[in-house]
Formats: structure tokens, sequence, C-alpha cells
């Protein structure tokens, strides 16, 4: 057998398998996705009452005003800071990572416990002082960052200890929101894994809809 048809028959077998896995394979992924799971495939992608895209279901966002149910504490600050004017230092860790502060380390027990100082510039009001102090009782997950500081959800814990709050500021009734959380609760992967979740963007979408307490 010839050098030159040994070398013709592997070149027309790399093109055969760079057709099928370099273009066939992902266009049927692509045509799959977008016909069986169009919602997943483009995103997750999350919209208001006036059709505006606000966020994906999968990736967490800032929430902190009385009004809305507050999403649990980032590393990152959920990736809004400005990479250029990043002066408060929250992407140290990039888009997405932990802090990987251990539970002794100061930095983390002042951003939780809080730290006084006689300089009202260098004292830190901590995390848990802040959630008494609105009325809410601290949990894990209102308290630590999650491993990738984009988590979406929170637990029920959570989300309950926040209705009294959110009540309050929007003259709710408390019955109104814990159906609300109720219908925006993610149950375990397949049944199995893991532990229901509050997906706090869809949980405070719903909630703009509700009409105050008559």
């Amino acid at each position: 057998m010839s050098v030159t048809r040994e070398i013709s028959r592997a070149i027309r077998s790399t093109l055969v398998l760079w057709v099928l896995v370099a273009v066939l394979y992902p266009l049927a992924m692509l045509i799959i996705g977008q016909v069986v799971f169009p919602f997943q495939a483009n995103g997750s992608l999350l919209k208001n009452a006036q059709g505006q895209v606000v966020g994906s279901a999968l990736i967490g966002q800032p929430f902190s005003s009385d009004r809305y149910f507050n999403s649990r504490p980032s590393t990152s600050n959920y990736s809004t800071a400005d990479p250029k004017d990043d002066q408060a230092g929250v992407l140290k860790t990039g888009v997405s990572g932990a802090s990987n502060l251990a539970p002794s380390n100061p930095a983390l027990l002042d951003r939780i416990k809080g730290k006084s100082d006689p300089d009202p510039e260098k004292a830190i009001a901590g995390d848990i002082p802040k959630l008494k102090t609105a009325g809410i009782k601290p949990t894990a997950d209102l308290v630590y960052t999650s491993g990738s500081s984009l988590d979406p959800h929170i637990t029920l814990e959570a989300a309950q200890a926040q209705i009294q709050r959110v009540a309050t500021a929007r003259n709710l009734n408390p019955n109104q929101l814990e159906m609300l959380i109720t219908q925006n609760t993610d149950g375990r992967f397949l049944g199995i894994f893991g532990e229901p979740g509050v997906n706090v963007l869809k949980l405070n979408l719903a909630l703009d809809g509700l009409k105050p307490a008559s």
C-alpha cells in the first residue's frame, strides 16, 4: 500500500470526522435545544411585566430594598461591579468564585459580625446586625456567600424570615407572600438531589405583580 494512498485515506477520515463532530453534531444539538428546550437553551432569561429582559433564572442578582426579598451575599457582588472602577474590590475573585476565607479570618468575621471603630469610615456594620435591625432572623444563606457567588436561590427559611419586612414595606398580607414563595420554589433536582430553593429573581418579579392588601 502506497504512502500516497495512506495520506489520502487519513485526510478523508479527518474531513469526515470534522464534519460529524464539528458541524453536524453541534447543529443537531442547537436544533434540539431550540425545539425541545428553548427557554433553557437561550439562557433561561426572565422578563418583567413590560416584556424587558431583566436577568437569568440561573444567575443571582443583588436586592437590598425592603420592598424586595434579598438575595444571599455575594463575594463578587454578582459581578455587577465595573472591572475598570472596582474600588471596593468586589471582583477580586473574578466574575465568579468564593472568597476562600477561613472561618477564623478577621475579614470574614468583620463582614458577618461587624467591627466598631472610633473612625466611622473604618467601622463595619456587619451582616448579622443589619439583618437583626431589619427584623430578619439570620440564616446561613443570608450571611454566607455561595461557592460561585452567583447563586440565584435562597432557602425557604431565608425567604420566610423576610416576609414580615416585605409585607410591611408593600402593605401586603403575609399570607400572600407565603403563597408566592411556594409558587417560586424549585424542588430537588430529579426529585432526590439537593434541597428545595426559592429563586429570588422569579419571586421578586412575581412580587411586583401583587396588589396591596385592602
